[in-house]
């Protein structure tokens, strides 16, 4: 169903009242919402809204329904599919191909066998396993830490999504990863692949509102280029000297406003683009070259 902005709100109430399965709500156009504001849900100016019923609903008066709202009155504004029982699951499982990081990280789907030669293998199940490698902001994380060491070192993942990042460094050897992230599924989806990959023990989940800063080895952050030069004071306080910082969830053409406000306590930055995206690499100073860098 396509609708205006302003008319999105009135479409999901009236389907929330429905005996509705599902409701998505996605962009009708070409007009990306790519930074949103603490606590906004911005919605596009076109929404197509996507609602799953079974196959038992009477059409007639649900589609009757539908097309009273303002704005809906061109044919084919209102569109129906029936889809045959499947074990969606199964289709999910099909469509998600294990993928390969580097040489030797991996992402596998399910109960499917590992690749020859993988050597760390990640397993991610469908459900609220959002951030499964396959944005690029992910998969160049994923292939620098392929080639990092993470035995003994003590990690965080701070918007940590699905837990993706973290799991990884401790499926790689790290001792200690913290996991950040201020939604509820996040972290829900955090704990359940630490239990689905066997690192629950070295794992911490915690709230943004949980979290105060602890020395790490390495802090990893894949969000957006806002949130990035915001917590920029709290991601260096939680990184020792000569530590690895690994940035990325911004834009290419963001990555200047990003690096200042980083410069003053980092080295040795390198940049990785993938797509149109940006991934950012340094190592915080040690306090003896902070000091020389100050004039101290």
């Amino acid at each position: 169903m396509r609708v205006r902005r302003e008319n999105a709100a009135l479409v999901e109430n009236l389907l929330q009242n429905e005996p509705v399965l599902a409701v998505t709500l996605t962009d009708d156009a070409d007009d990306p919402v790519l930074e949103p504001g603490v606590a906004e849900t911005p919605l596009w100016p076109a929404v197509c809204i996507t609602a799953l019923f079974s196959g038992e609903t009477p059409l007639k008066p649900l589609l009757a329904l539908l097309n009273l709202v303002p704005g809906v009155d061109r044919p084919q504004q209102v569109g129906v599919r029936k889809f045959d029982d499947q074990q969606w699951e199964r289709v999910w499982l099909d469509r998600f191909q294990p993928m390969q990081f580097g040489r030797e990280l991996w992402i596998v789907p399910g109960e499917q066998a590992s690749p020859p030669g993988a050597k760390y293998v990640l397993r991610l199940d469908p459900g609220l396993a959002f951030g499964t490698g396959s944005h690029p902001t992910t998969r160049m994380c994923l292939q620098w830490m392929d080639s990092q060491d993470f035995n003994g070192q003590s990690v965080l993942d701070f918007g940590c999504g699905s837990g993706v990042l973290g799991i990884a460094a401790a499926i790689k050897g790290a001792s200690r990863v913290t996991c950040v992230d201020h939604d509820p599924q996040a972290l829900k989806a955090t704990r359940d692949n630490a239990e689905r990959n066997h690192v629950e023990n070295i794992i911490q989940v915690l709230t943004s509102e949980e979290f105060t800063p602890g020395i790490t080895d390495v802090v990893l952050a894949n969000i957006l280029a806002g949130p990035l030069v915001e917590l920029a004071p709290v991601l260096l306080a939680s990184l020792r000297p000569g530590g690895c910082l690994l940035l990325a969830g911004m834009l290419s053409e963001q990555t200047a406003e990003v690096e200042v406000a980083y410069q003053a306590e980092i080295t040795g930055l390198s940049v990785f683009t993938d797509g149109g995206w940006a991934c950012l690499h340094s190592k915080k100073l040690t306090e003896k070259r902070f000091e020389q860098r100050i004039g101290k």
